[in-house]
């Protein structure tokens, strides 16, 4: 199945409410880090692809979009894979998306202590300021980096530049779709991310990784679409 949609903007620019919107369109299931989260296995998939070895196949079977991480690091790669599908940065102020991240993502409540995590393995292959996540002026020099090169890379007419806060109109225009009468999606919210950080810790306060994980199945689970 071919994608019809590339997300290239990074998390915390409102990739899960993009998801859900795509597939509220109807382009299909949309591929995003909760994916990985529900099917560790993927995470090795994509290490291979970051050293140039991709499985796309395997990995994208039955989806027609992608959002956030980690499918926007391979922007280009997926791009020139599905000629035919339409580019969308979602973007945000780099100062709030810098304090979202840090409030949420790359937030020391996040870590889960040990090597153990094939996710957080996956990430610190992947991302190329993984040890500069709590330097602002690195971390928002790499955002606008990313997002420069997306925008210098793609002919416009491939490519809509987005803020979810505009909503359903932009989005439509630039996909060829009808506006639904339903409300835009909205969800993991920095306070719904945070809920769901505070209830995989244990007594201890430490992170309890097999509470997380059922906690992710609890919480984001709805949100991935059915097959």
């Amino acid at each position: 199945m071919a994608l019809k949609v590339i997300g290239a903007g990074l998390g915390r620019t409102g990739t899960v409410s993009l998801k859900l919107a795509l597939e509220q369109l109807g382009i299909g299931r949309c591929y995003h880090m909760i994916e990985v989260f529900a099917h560790p296995e993927h995470a090795q998939l994509w290490v291979r692809a970051a050293r140039g070895e991709p499985d796309w196949d395997t990995l994208f079977a039955g989806y027609g979009a992608t959002t956030d991480y980690p499918a926007c690091l391979f922007w280009r790669q997926l791009a020139d894979r599905n000629p035919s599908a339409k580019v969308i940065l979602s973007v945000r102020d780099p100062n709030e998306w810098f304090e979202s991240t840090q409030a949420t993502i790359f937030s020391a409540q996040n870590a889960v202590p040990g090597a153990d995590s094939p996710v957080a393995g996956m990430m610190r292959m992947l991302h190329d300021t993984y040890q500069n996540l709590h330097d602002r002026s690195s971390m928002i020099a790499s955002f606008e980096r990313h997002n420069q090169a997306v925008i210098d890379g793609l002919p416009s007419q491939r490519l809509l530049v987005y803020r979810v806060e505009q909503g359903w109109e932009p989005l439509c225009r630039f996909l060829g779709f009808p506006i639904p009468v339903e409300p835009f999606p909205r969800a993991n919210t920095r306070a719904d991310f945070q809920a769901m950080l505070a209830a995989t810790r244990g007594a201890d306060g430490m992170v309890d990784t097999e509470r997380r994980r059922q906690v992710i199945a609890e919480r984001l689970g709805p949100l991935r679409s059915a097959p």
